[in-house]
């Protein structure tokens, strides 16, 4: 990839987006790391309108399901109903450990589900081994222009 993987973090929690950017921050792969706190805003900045129509389209998503405006599992099944976004990789990154949760989100077409441990040195490590795989082990694919 030519230029650093891009990251769309979309959580309402700002403790929790403070401490997953630190993380990931710290992470061996350069990447860009941009952060949206609810779903709206979410689509909003995946469909580069208003104040993110300069924006250019992430590499990858890191999710929340429970957001204000629009929830994860709608903001979920819009991406990979939308031709130019379904290749996008969407992580869950939820605090729900439901099995309705887990085998909703990959039946709407999330590429992996993770659970937020409940302590600062699991989430850590949580985060980490996303960073680490994502950026590390996985191929992305091709970032699209349009």
């Amino acid at each position: 990839m030519a230029t650093k993987p891009a990251v769309l973090l979309v959580d309402d929690n700002p403790a929790d987006v403070d401490l997953t950017r630190d993380v990931l921050s710290r992470c061996s792969c350069p990447h860009e790391i941009r952060s949206v706190g609810d779903g709206a805003e979410a689509l909003a900045f995946l469909h580069r309108s208003g104040k993110y129509a300069k924006e250019g389209r992430p590499d990858l998503v890191i999710l929340d399901l429970n957001l204000p405006r629009k929830d994860g599992r709608a903001v979920l099944a819009e991406i990979k109903a939308d031709p130019s976004l379904k290749t996008t990789p969407v992580v869950i990154f939820s605090s729900s450990p439901t099995q309705r949760d887990i085998r909703g989100s990959f039946e709407l077409g999330a590429n992996s589900y993770v659970t937020k441990p409940g302590n600062l040195q699991g989430f850590v490590s949580t985060v980490t081994s996303i960073g680490e795989f994502w950026f590390g082990r996985a191929i992305l694919p091709p970032r699209k222009n349009s």
